[in-house]
């Protein structure tokens, strides 16, 4: 489920409430949360009470931060909370609004970063596919998960997006192989639906791979 900036902290909250009913009645249908939606809107202490409230309570939280400039505050307090997951994080490691500091936490805590090439492009927050972080988090080993963002919004699809990956910074068969292998540890599921995704990779890699 997906608290929408837009719908300021209200919202917020009756979305995980809901999210937290679905958690309690369903068996692994609802595991997680996600804050996303337009960075310009709202505050972040607008959604830190329901989103700990979130966490509290089991829910895991993918949360899109730093995806424009000179938003390091609010960065903070986002990352304070220890998210599961980091969607974007354009600016972390820049100038403008990143800092060594919050690269340092992030790192620190091994939290995956979601990382969607085009949709930056499209949206303009990144100039070049050369310039992409993905180049960054990928060189220093940080987990990091290819993405869409959203394949009907930015046109494209998954394997397109580990292709411009793969050009762009020069990845072997091996290493686009790995990159999708080890996205599986930071899905929101049981250990069960990653134990089976692990096997069904393993099944397929001899067709797939020319080693």
């Amino acid at each position: 489920m997906a608290i929408d900036r837009r719908g300021g902290p209200l919202v917020a909250k009756e979305t995980v409430k809901l999210a937290e009913e679905f958690f309690l009645s369903t068996e692994d249908t609802v595991l997680g949360l996600d804050l996303s939606g337009d960075p310009t809107i709202g505050q972040a202490k607008d959604f830190l009470e329901p989103l700990s409230e979130a966490k509290k309570s089991g829910l895991k939280l993918a949360l899109h931060l730093s995806e424009i400039p000179n938003q390091k505050k609010e960065t903070q307090m986002f990352l304070d909370l220890l998210p599961d997951r980091i969607g974007h994080g354009t600016f972390l490691n820049s100038s403008e609004g990143g800092s060594p500091e919050l690269v340092d936490l992030v790192r620190q805590h091994k939290i995956p970063l979601e990382l969607c090439l085009t949709s930056n492009i499209k949206s303009q927050t990144v100039p070049s596919y050369g310039q992409h972080h993905f180049g960054f988090w990928y060189s220093i080993a940080h987990p990091s998960v290819i993405c869409t963002d959203d394949k009907g919004v930015f046109a494209t699809y998954l394997s397109q997006e580990y292709q411009l990956a793969a050009e762009t910074f020069h990845l072997t068969q091996s290493q686009v192989w790995d990159l999708s292998y080890e996205s599986i540890n930071y899905i929101f599921a049981s250990d069960n639906t990653r134990s089976d995704l692990r096997n069904k990779w393993n099944r397929l890699k001899p067709k797939r791979m020319d080693f």
